[in-house]
């Protein structure tokens, strides 16, 4: 699978990444797994996605945690060697087709509006 991840941050600033991974359906939700390698060491991310509301999960080099529910603040946490933040998401959309997510959402740590993201995120079979 592969999977094609874009996160804007307030109309500005953009950050693109594709990773290879795996796509998988249980009970009501899917997931998507891939794994990224940056500086401080490899990041092992899971999506999950049901209905109107989604979940990140990071584990390696990066432990993150960010929940979204439509319309409902959610807290979090992005830990990181020097110590763990608390963060809270207000997703102000949460659309998901076969093949692609995107997330519209205010992210706010440690009490400071980081500002408004907008991940978008595709993944597709890879036919090679």
């Amino acid at each position: 699978m592969k999977i094609k991840v874009k996160t804007t941050i307030d109309e500005q600033e953009t950050f693109e990444l594709t990773a290879f991974g795996r796509y998988y359906k249980k009970n009501h939700a899917f997931f998507l797994q891939y794994e990224e390698v940056m500086e401080e060491g490899s990041v092992r991310t899971i999506v999950k996605v049901a209905a109107d509301e989604a979940l990140i999960l990071r584990g390696g080099a990066v432990k993150m945690r960010l929940p979204f529910r439509l319309h409902e603040k959610l807290h979090g946490s992005y830990e990181m060697p020097f110590g763990t933040f608390e963060t809270t998401t207000l997703a102000r959309r949460i659309k998901h087709t076969e093949g692609h997510l995107d997330i519209l959402y205010d992210f706010v740590m440690q009490g400071a509006a980081s500002g408004t993201y907008h991940l978008e995120i595709s993944f597709q079979e890879d036919l090679k």
